[in-house]
C-alpha cells in the first residue's frame, strides 16, 4: 500500500482497535484461479508477534479452495472515511491552489490461512464474533437464542478459516499535511453538514 510517512499508523492498539471497530473487511487472495475478493467479518484475537484473525465463509465460497492451496491472503479494514471539499480551506481564499481530496483510515493485515472444518471451533467463531456486534445492544442476540437443531444445520454450510498475521499496516490519512486551519476547516465543514462524526473525532484528537 502507498502510504506516505505522515500518514503511518504503527501502534498496535489503534490498529487492532480499528479491526475491533470495523470487522468486516474485504479478504483478498491471489491463487491459481487468479485475484479474488470477499467481504468477510472478522473476530480479532491474541496470538503471535501481531494477533490471529478468524473468520468463517459458506461452504460453497470458492475463494475456500485458493486458501486451501496456501494462496497469500490480504485482508482490507476500512475505518472512517469522507470527501473533502476545497471550499473547507481558508487557504482556498488566500491562494486557489487547493484540490479535492478524501480522508480515510484503513488497516492491511497479511498472512496465510488455515481452513477448518471443525464444527465446535466454528461455532466458537461464531460466538465470538456475535457477541462482539450485540454486547452494547440492550437485547443482545446470543448463537444459543436459535434452535440447537437449526444451528446444527447451518454449521454443516459454513466453514472457518485462521489467519496468524505476519504483517500489518495502517493508514490514517486525516489531513495531518495541511495547515492547523485548514484542518479545522474540515472540521467545521464536516460538523456543519452532519457528515461522518467518526472522522470529526479522529482529526479533532489528532
Amino acid at each position: 500500500m502507498h502510504c506516505p510517512s505522515l500518514f503511518r499508523e504503527e501502534r498496535m492498539e489503534i490498529l487492532h482497535g480499528l479491526i475491533s471497530a470495523h470487522p468486516l473487511a474485504t479478504l483478498v487472495t491471489s491463487g491459481s484461479g487468479g485475484l479474488m475478493a470477499n467481504l468477510i467479518p472478522f473476530s480479532l484475537h491474541e496470538g503471535g508477534d501481531y494477533g490471529i484473525l478468524r473468520a468463517h465463509l459458506a461452504r460453497g465460497n470458492k475463494q475456500l479452495d485458493e486458501l486451501r492451496e496456501g494462496a497469500e491472503t490480504l485482508v482490507v479494514f476500512q475505518g472512517p472515511e469522507c470527501y473533502v471539499t476545497p471550499s473547507w480551506y481558508p487557504s482556498k481564499a488566500a491562494h486557489g491552489k487547493v484540490v479535492p481530496t478524501w480522508n480515510f483510515v484503513m488497516v492491511q493485515v497479511r498472512g496465510k490461512a488455515r481452513v477448518i472444518a471443525d464444527a465446535g471451533w466454528i461455532l466458537a467463531q461464531l460466538e465470538q464474533l456475535t457477541g462482539n456486534l450485540e454486547r452494547e445492544r440492550e437485547h443482545s442476540w446470543k448463537v444459543s437464542d436459535a434452535p440447537e437443531d437449526f444451528t446444527e444445520a447451518q454449521l454443516k454450510g459454513i466453514v472457518g478459516i485462521e489467519i496468524p498475521i505476519r504483517a500489518i499496516e495502517g493508514k490514517w490519512k486525516i489531513s495531518q499535511n495541511r495547515l492547523l486551519a485548514d484542518r479545522q476547516g474540515i472540521i467545521d465543514g464536516l460538523r456543519a453538514e452532519g457528515g461522518c462524526p467518526a472522522m470529526v473525532a479522529l482529526m479533532a484528537h489528532e
